[in-house]
């Protein structure tokens, strides 16, 4: 049976790190409550996130996010103030997302290197829940970056944070079938443009600063080259399907996420972590590559199967420069093992979105470095990368 591999994984950002902006904007829709702002500047430090990425720009001198310099995001203090709160609606946001989202996806893709090889690109996945339209970003990626007309197009939406996950598993039935494709996987999310007026709401203000903008693209082919695609296994969790929501509404999309989510998922893998990795003991498993949902989803993750510290120095690497991009997350951090590992390090990647469910993929390195030799764990890979910047 033929292997499909993960030869090559390019990410990108927007040009704004806006973190603080959005943290200083949270403060100002907050009642003049000195508890509550104790609290959310806590749970801000807390967060593990020290960087988001938007086409937003915040405006440091007066609490506003600006697009062009025109006003998107605005909050007033729960005391008198002169700022007006203003939050666009759904069709405003998503005119922005289709402007921009073309503009992030061309620049992962470009990031691939592709050259000439473009034209042979067969099929092409994308992965997204923060915009739509049509005709859509598949067809504008095609005329911006040179694909061919005959490409195999499929738009795997809002499915959240483990799309991407879903999207490999597409792309390795479509390599086993046809063992001469080759598949081009864009996973790309604009969080940031569904930022909400949380009406006191302290929780999902809190929630609100996970979020940032990303998208990866990564290509997939039979070429023995990067990363093999071993297995995949999904479950949802009984029980759970109120945790984690997100419906599409009059000012934006509307996300529910349950403070719950933590402990329903430690409960999951520690009752069924076995099954996930088909048997294999957690100390055969040298490459973990969670999706940074937030820090304390990484801590449960992490307890339920026992790691050491170090077993999730990447995820935990990822969210603090990025925070939590959705789908697009969980490519970062397999784009950073893609860097000084040796060859037949075994791995386990695992994303988390509504249902609940756990989507989980089982990998090996396959042409990175020379055969044999120590192979290096999550930990050591991310000491080596220290310095890398994601190709962002």
């Amino acid at each position: 049976m033929t292997t499909a591999y993960i030869n090559r994984i390019a990410t990108a950002v927007p040009p704004n790190d806006a973190h603080e902006g959005f943290i200083r904007l949270g403060a100002t829709l907050l009642p003049d409550d000195q508890r509550m702002q104790t609290i959310f500047q806590r749970m801000c430090e807390r967060s593990g996130i020290e960087h988001r990425y938007s086409f937003l720009k915040p405006n440091m001198a007066n609490g506003t996010v600006e697009l062009d310099k025109s006003v998107f995001y605005s909050g007033a203090t729960g005391h008198a103030c002169s700022t007006v709160k203003k939050f666009p609606g759904t069709a405003e946001r998503m005119h922005v997302f289709k402007r921009h989202a073309p503009e992030l996806a061309a620049k992962a893709i470009g990031g691939l290197k592709l050259g000439s090889d473009r034209r042979d690109i067969t099929h092409l996945l994308i992965t997204c829940c923060t915009g739509f339209y049509a005709p859509g970003l598949d067809l504008e990626l095609i005329d911006r970056c040179g694909l061919p007309a005959s490409v195999e197009r499929s738009i795997i939406g809002f499915m959240g944070c483990y799309a991407a996950i879903n999207a490999l598993k597409l792309a390795r039935h479509i390599v086993r079938s046809e063992p001469s494709a080759r598949v081009l996987v864009v996973n790309l999310e604009l969080c940031t443009l569904h930022f909400k007026d949380p009406s006191n709401d302290l929780a999902q203000l809190i929630m609100s600063m996970l979020w940032g903008d990303g998208c990866a693209a990564s290509l997939v082919t039979s070429e023995p080259e990067g990363l093999a695609l071993d297995s995949f296994r999904s479950m949802v969790i009984p029980g759970t399907s109120d945790m984690m929501q997100w419906h599409i509404g009059d000012q934006g999309f509307d996300m529910v996420l349950s403070g719950d989510v933590p402990a329903s998922i430690h409960r999951a893998l520690r009752d069924h972590g076995s099954e996930f990795l088909e048997g294999a003991p957690t100390g055969k498993i040298d490459l973990w590559a969670i999706h940074p949902g937030g820090r304390t989803i990484l801590d449960a993750v992490e307890e339920s199967f026992g790691l050491a510290p170090e077993a999730l120095a990447i995820s935990r690497q990822v969210l603090k420069r990025y925070g939590n991009m959705s789908a697009a997350t969980v490519m970062f951090v397999l784009q950073s093992m893609m860097h000084g590992v040796d060859r037949g390090a075994r791995g386990c990647a695992m994303s988390f979105g509504p249902g609940l469910t756990a989507e989980t993929m089982l990998f090996r390195t396959g042409a990175l470095g020379p055969a044999g030799g120590a192979r290096r764990t999550t930990g050591e890979v991310a000491r080596l990368g220290q310095d890398h910047e994601f190709a962002a």
